[in-house]
């Protein structure tokens, strides 16, 4: 976990994120997006021009672009962001009348969720990201697109408790790269046992230390042009 931490942070103090961490970033949203949307069957290619036209990688786009601006709601209001993520993510998936809309039998963990968002747990920002990605995995609580909007929470819960305060990092290229692993290790997450538990934190925190290598390539080839 400190690792995690750690290369999380020196890529922050990259010569181009001192000033050009802007520019860093957005590659680094779009680069998630692509990877979100492909382990969710979407496809990774985006047009020079034109929209884009596959329905999954346009709402994990979507999502991208709204994460800055919805960062206060999730961490005031965390299911009215969730509804929101999913506005976005799943606007060319579901009819208008299910978007936003849990299933009802998710509620009671989505308001155990929300509350260790909004303020209810202490723990570090690696195992707070690791267990909403996990829970929001388990319960696929709108029932399309909730692997995007699983891991742009985790995404969001990244910035916000500042671990990667920037969003440089780039965990879900890992988890794209080995999707077996990925599945493997949610599904031990969703039973609730504590070893399983333990090594989906473990393996989010690899993909934390992967993200941040992929934030340092970005950055490397800033500094290059």
């Amino acid at each position: 976990m400190r690792s995690a931490r750690d290369s999380v942070a020196e890529v922050h103090r990259h010569p181009t994120n001192r000033r050009g961490w802007p520019a860093t970033a957005a590659e680094a949203s779009v680069r998630a997006a692509r990877a979100s949307a492909v382990l969710d069957g979407g496809d990774p290619a985006i047009p020079e021009l034109g929209d884009v036209s596959d329905p999954v990688l346009a709402g994990a786009l979507r999502v991208a672009e709204a994460l800055g601006p919805l960062l206060p709601t999730w961490e005031r209001a965390p299911l009215q962001a969730l509804a929101k993520l999913h506005l976005l993510a799943a606007a060319d998936l579901t009819d208008g009348d299910s978007l936003g809309r849990p299933k009802s039998d998710a509620a009671p963990r989505l308001d155990l969720l929300g509350g260790l968002v909004a303020g209810g747990t202490k723990v570090p920002g690696p195992v707070l990201a690791a267990v909403v990605h996990g829970e929001l995995l388990t319960l696929a609580p709108f029932g399309t697109a909730d692997g995007v909007i699983a891991r742009a929470a985790a995404r969001l819960t990244s910035i916000g408790t500042g671990l990667d305060p920037k969003g440089l990092s780039v965990p879900e290229v890992f988890f794209m790269r080995r999707e077996d692993r990925y599945r493997a290790a949610a599904a031990g997450f969703a039973t609730g046992e504590p070893e399983a538990v333990g090594a989906w934190i473990i393996f989010c925190c690899e993909a934390v230390e992967a993200g941040a290598r992929e934030a340092t390539s970005i950055a490397d080839a800033s500094l290059a042009e």
